[in-house]
């Protein structure tokens, strides 16, 4: 299944590989001697619905305590030192995406680095627009609960073939802002995605339902996955980190929308 590029099937058969790969790591040290017999003779844990919530949950707290130091210290922090924390949330992302098995330790330190830079971002924009932030958490909230309650009631089945327009669309949309930062780059203007007019918005208002709509993938994915009886526990702080990936993007664009619209 197709999908958020945190949630797919690649990506949890590399994790039940490494978990697999873990008795028989134990059993070779164990016959060393470093390991006592009573660890490898528990059962492995597995991922849980309850847990992957709590998970999510801790991932925001992470969140919203950068979110508080990047908005706090907007003006302290250096050009050089908000690259460095982009970067270096982006590597640790590729590498949380590449091994989900180091996840609870990358998972906490990307959604703290990634609250930052959004604390950053929201302080810039709330320095134009007083009270925008507040109101771009409270539509990002609602329409986490709004498209949860859809999922969990059917109104919206995410069948193959949604599943397949969510993820053309989001991919659409990737090379769009791919092309528009290359335009940018050599000096050109992207005024369909920067300015007020009522093609920047709609644009936008797209991009925010696409969003959106990619929660729907993420709650299926989760729901899922943790009914199988062989994934292991520690997806769960990488199911988290997916659904904190969605979320972000969700809240930076209606930032954006919000702000397109106080414009006009």
């Amino acid at each position: 299944m197709a999908q958020n590029p945190m949630f797919n099937e690649a990506a949890f058969e590399r994790a039940k590989k490494e978990q697999n790969r873990r008795p028989a790591q134990d059993e070779t040290l164990q016959a060393q001697g470093f390991i006592p017999r009573y660890q490898t003779a528990a059962t492995p844990q597995v991922m849980t619905l309850q847990g992957t919530i709590n998970k999510t949950f801790a991932l925001l707290a992470f969140c919203a305590v950068g979110g508080y130091i990047g908005w706090v210290k907007a003006a302290a922090f250096s050009g050089a030192l908000w690259m460095l924390i982009l970067f270096g949330a982006f590597a640790l992302a590729i590498w949380t995406s590449l091994k989900p098995s180091v996840s609870p330790v990358t998972a906490p330190i990307y959604a703290f680095g990634e609250g930052i830079l959004l604390g950053f971002v929201s302080a810039m924009y709330n320095a134009q627009y007083q009270g925008i932030v507040l109101q771009a958490v409270l539509v990002t909230m609602l329409v986490f609960f709004v498209m949860l309650f859809v999922y969990r009631t059917g109104l919206l089945r995410v069948t193959q073939g949604f599943v397949t327009a969510v993820v053309s669309a989001t991919a659409a949309i990737a090379i769009l802002y791919l092309v528009s930062w290359v335009i940018m780059l050599f000096g050109g203007k992207v005024a369909y995605l920067t300015s007020s007019s009522p093609l920047s918005i709609g644009i936008s208002v797209v991009i925010c339902v696409v969003a959106a709509l990619n929660l729907m993938l993420d709650f299926q994915f989760i729901s899922v996955m943790t009914t199988r009886p062989d994934t292991p526990k520690f997806m769960e702080w990488y199911a988290g980190f997916g659904l904190l990936v969605t979320l972000v993007w969700l809240y930076i664009e209606i930032l954006k929308l919000l702000g397109k619209a106080k414009r006009r």
